[in-house]
């Protein structure tokens, strides 16, 4: 899809490719992301304590999506300088938590170009506008697959962190529905028992998932054996 072609973005969408400089240089979303999952959130500007917390969150958990094969790349509605500036406030704050650096690429997006692209202006919020008027980003996140469709959107409000253990479950959730033949119950952890997919017959059942039992007809659940990777 190109970049001078927005569209209103669905689950199943093809995630718009776009050219951006970067805290890690200039990237090519596409080619940057490559094979991996990837996880994009934006931000409504540099030095606000709502995301200085969230991007320091993200550092501390970078090395768990990065053993699921996730990249992560963040967004912000400020200038690259900043952002730069910025790192700093946030690794300083991050620390007394034990979070790592920030070693994840952050995109400087103040024309809101990228997000325009992307549909994450707060458009319908008079109060959420920078100096000139122009609105700033929600706290949206797309979760992106190997075949860069987008698989999850959440949009939170400027004012309310986002919960990044609840992504990282959702990451959890999308790849093993990928690879085996389940979906996830509400409030599903790994390790928990899993739904078998509606496609799949009882025959099937039988020799995918021994162990399933049949709460309601429609409702099979099973331990899920997967050996390690």
């Amino acid at each position: 899809m190109a970049e001078s072609e927005p569209v209103r973005l669905r689950l199943g969408s093809i995630a718009p490719d776009f050219k951006a400089d970067t805290t890690q240089g200039p990237v090519k979303f596409h080619e940057w992301a490559g094979d991996s999952w990837v996880i994009f959130f934006s931000h409504p500007a540099d030095f606000t304590p709502v995301c200085t917390t969230e991007l320091g969150e993200v550092a501390r958990l970078a090395p768990k999506f990065a053993e699921r094969g996730v990249k992560l790349i963040g967004l912000s509605a400020s200038p690259l300088p900043d952002h730069v500036k910025w790192i700093q406030d946030i690794q300083e704050y991050g620390a007394q938590f034990g979070r790592t650096s920030v070693d994840y690429p952050i995109i400087a997006d103040p024309s809101r170009r990228i997000s325009t692209l992307y549909d994450m202006l707060d458009a319908l919020d008079e109060t959420n506008v920078d100096a000139k008027g122009i609105p700033f980003t929600v706290r949206t996140v797309f979760v992106i697959d190997p075949k860069k469709v987008i698989r999850l959107m959440l949009s939170y409000p400027a004012s309310t962190g986002r919960n990044f253990d609840e992504i990282l479950r959702a990451i959890d959730s999308l790849q093993l529905g990928d690879k085996h033949r389940i979906t996830t119950p509400v409030n599903w952890r790994p390790g928990q028992d899993v739904i078998v997919h509606p496609g799949v017959s009882n025959d099937e059942a039988k020799t995918l998932f021994p162990e399933f039992r049949s709460e309601l007809p429609y409702l099979r659940l099973t331990p899920l054996n997967v050996p390690p990777s």
